[in-house]
């Protein structure tokens, strides 16, 4: 086929409404397009046959994983182009297809079909989640995606967070490295937590452990992190064995649901409930709140959302959906007060960090492009491809204010009021000595 890139070029402008912000590189070596930025390299006709059945991010998505379409540049530039096209667009682009009226596109969608090649589309990438069973939030189903998540193999995961291994927003200053940004977060938890030697703390979603190992080498609490990974929980354990710490931190394989060991001094919630979903948000802020000391306090981590005009249009992305975080809800920062309040918790701060989670992701990013060949055989190639697109996409999001992140520290006050926190706000920003 002559000239497929300005061919295809001229079909997405037409069907888009607008000119193609990349540069397009077609499977015959054709490009057309505007010149000096990131190129989209179309590799393989299939890709779109994937776009042509799920028109919008999930067909994107499937073509990038199979390694059929690629991007040659800056990724993120790439991505901050694209992000009108596919997060921005005041049209369902998932249903472009189908709105189609205009005989001048049902021309140019006809076109493309022939482009395309024979139908019906490929299938799926083997790493889409697959054969999810019982209702969104059950016990069950969220072992299975914490298992999609988490379960890929700790060499990966070692590669792409660094020695911390620490897999949520760190906590930047001008010239630090991601492993003194990843330890002054968590210092920065224990501090808003006022940690005490001998207090009980509870990690929930304690990941690999580093939390609670900061918590009990630190500051002496005696920690108990529940995770449903259990390849989290066995390198966990290895490493609070190696430092000598297993008098002071149980891990355990456990549902927060079912912890029934209270009362805790603190608990901490680091990019756990991003996990609950809307369904059960209400329900784990009435857990955490009982299974806390009147006087004891909760830091939650969590990413949010923008509000949508409509909140009950709000649908989960799908391509997060399908290959990184399944079933992964995001809930907007005022709904998370809210949540926090009605079960009885006092919201004693309120800390948005947004930009600092953006260099956090560049600098995974970054290691996982350093190190790719060995990412690719720790996993598969498909899944490098899902990591890096979801990191850099993400990324691009908080540094565009499409979704932030926050701490909330709130406390389970006493009926005498007396919450313990200090008269002047953010005590904890100062060091110890």
């Amino acid at each position: 086929m002559a000239d497929a890139a300005s061919r295809l070029t001229t079909l997405a402008e037409e069907l888009l409404g607008q000119p193609l912000p990349l540069r397009l590189r077609a499977w015959d070596g054709s490009e057309a397009g505007p010149a000096g930025g990131p190129v989209l390299i179309v590799r393989d006709r299939r890709a779109l046959r994937r776009m042509i059945w799920k028109p919008g991010e999930l067909g994107l998505a499937r073509a990038w994983v199979a390694g059929e379409i690629d991007v040659e540049g800056d990724l993120y530039d790439a991505l901050d182009r694209l992000s009108g096209l596919l997060w921005e667009r005041g049209e369902d682009t998932r249903s472009l297809l189908d709105s189609v009226r205009d005989p001048r596109l049902r021309a140019a969608a006809g076109t493309l079909l022939r482009i395309a090649g024979p139908l019906p589309p490929p299938k799926p990438p083997a790493e889409e989640i697959r054969g999810r069973s019982g209702g969104r939030h059950t016990r069950r189903r969220d072992k299975q995606a914490i298992s999609h998540h988490y379960d890929v193999g700790n060499d990966f995961y070692e590669l792409v967070l660094g020695p911390s291994m620490v897999y949520s927003c760190a906590y930047w200053t001008e010239d630090g490295t991601l492993e003194d940004a990843q330890r002054d977060k968590l210092d920065l938890i224990a501090r808003k937590l006022n940690l005490r030697e001998g207090d009980r703390l509870l990690d929930v979603g304690c990941g690999w452990g580093s939390m609670a190992l900061h918590a009990a080498r630190e500051y002496g609490a005696k920690v108990v992190g529940i995770t449903l990974s259990r390849e989290q929980a066995a390198y966990a354990r290895k490493r609070i064995a190696e430092e000598g710490l297993t008098d002071r931190i149980e891990i355990r394989v456990q549902d927060y649901r079912d912890v029934a060991d209270g009362p805790y001094d603190a608990i901490s919630s680091i990019g756990m409930a991003e996990h609950v979903g809307a369904v059960r948000y209400r329900e784990y802020a009435d857990t955490l709140y009982g299974l806390l000391r009147p006087g004891g306090r909760l830091l939650n981590h969590q990413i949010s959302r923008r509000p949508e005009p409509d909140e009950g249009a709000y649908e989960v992305d799908p391509f997060i959906d399908a290959y990184v975080f399944p079933d992964g809800e995001l809930a907007p920062m005022g709904r998370t007060l809210s949540t926090l309040e009605d079960a009885g918790f006092e919201v004693r701060d309120v800390e948005a960090i947004r930009e600092h989670y953006a260099l956090t992701l560049r600098r995974w990013v970054a290691n996982l492009e350093r190190d790719w060949d060995r990412a690719v055989r720790f996993t598969s190639p498909g899944r490098a491809r899902i990591w890096r697109l979801y990191m850099a996409a993400s990324a691009v999001s908080f540094e565009r204010n499409r979704i932030g992140v926050n701490q909330f520290l709130a406390v389970r006050t006493p009926v005498s009021g007396k919450s313990g926190t200090a008269l002047r706000p953010r005590v904890w920003n100062e060091k110890r000595d």
